[in-house]
C-alpha cells in the first residue's frame, strides 16, 4: 500500500485436515470475521495482515491449503518460503488429532528446518464435545517441541494469541533477540496466554534471512 512501510514480510502457513476451521482462524486473524455456513475452500487463498512488533512493522501473508489436503495435494510449493506454521486440529474430531503427526512430518519434509510450528487445537467453545484432552495435545506439543493453544474462531479465543506468539518468536529469532538461558536438560519451558498454555521451543534456533523470511527493503 502506498505510503505504507513494511520492516518485515513473514509467510505463515496454515495445515491440517479438512473442516478443522483452518479457513475461519484465517479469517478471524486476518478480518475479525467468522460464518456458521463457510464453505470448503477451494483455489489458493492467503491474506495479509500488518502488525506493531517491537516498533517495527511487521506484514503477516497466511496461507491457507485452499482444500487441497482433502486430496493429499498440498505441494512443496505451499511451504516453500514460510517461516512459521499452525499444525490445526479439531478438538472434537479425535482423527484429525491422530493425523497431527502425519501433517508434521510432511511440513518438515517440505519447509525450512528452522520454521516456528504451533500446535492449535480449534472448537475449545465445543468443550462438551471434546475427543482431544488438552494433557494429550500438550504431551505431543512438548515431545515435538511445538508452542500449543487451543482456539476458538467462533468466539475469537486465543486467535489473536496465537499468531502474535508465532509472528514474535520469528521476529525475535530473526533479530536475534532469543537469548533464553541454556536449556535445563530434556525439559521445556512453558509460559502461560490467557486460557491455555503455549509450550516454548527450548533451544535457540536461528532463521536465516534468505528467501524465507524477508527483511522489507
Amino acid at each position: 500500500m502506498a505510503g505504507e512501510k513494511i520492516d518485515y514480510v513473514f509467510k505463515v502457513v496454515l495445515i491440517g485436515d479438512s473442516a478443522v476451521g483452518k479457513s475461519q482462524i484465517l479469517a478471524r486473524f486476518a478480518r475479525n470475521e467468522f460464518s456458521l455456513d463457510s464453505k470448503a475452500t477451494i483455489g489458493v487463498e492467503f491474506q495479509t495482515r500488518t502488525l506493531a512488533i517491537q516498533s517495527k512493522s511487521v506484514k503477516a501473508q497466511i496461507w491457507d491449503t485452499a482444500g487441497q489436503e482433502r486430496y493429499r495435494a498440498v505441494t512443496s510449493a505451499y511451504y516453500r518460503g514460510a517461516v512459521g506454521a499452525l499444525l490445526v486440529y479439531d478438538i472434537t474430531k479425535r482423527q484429525s488429532f491422530d493425523h497431527i503427526p502425519r501433517w508434521l512430518e510432511e511440513l518438515r519434509g517440505h519447509a525450512d528446518k528452522n520454521i516456528v510450528i504451533m500446535l492449535v487445537g480449534n472448537k475449545s467453545d465445543l468443550e462438551n464435545q471434546r475427543a482431544v484432552t488438552t494433557e494429550d495435545a500438550t504431551e505431543f506439543a512438548q515431545k515435538e517441541n511445538l508452542f500449543f493453544l487451543e482456539t476458538s474462531a467462533l468466539e475469537a479465543t486465543n486467535v489473536e494469541n496465537a499468531f502474535q506468539t508465532i509472528l514474535t518468536e520469528i521476529f525475535n529469532i530473526v533479530n536475534k533477540k532469543n537469548l533464553p538461558s541454556a536449556p535445563q536438560s530434556n525439559n521445556v519451558n512453558a509460559t502461560a496466554l490467557p486460557g491455555k498454555k503455549i509450550v516454548i521451543p527450548g533451544p535457540e534456533r536461528e532463521i536465516p534471512k534468505s528467501k524465507t523470511c524477508c527483511q522489507a527493503s
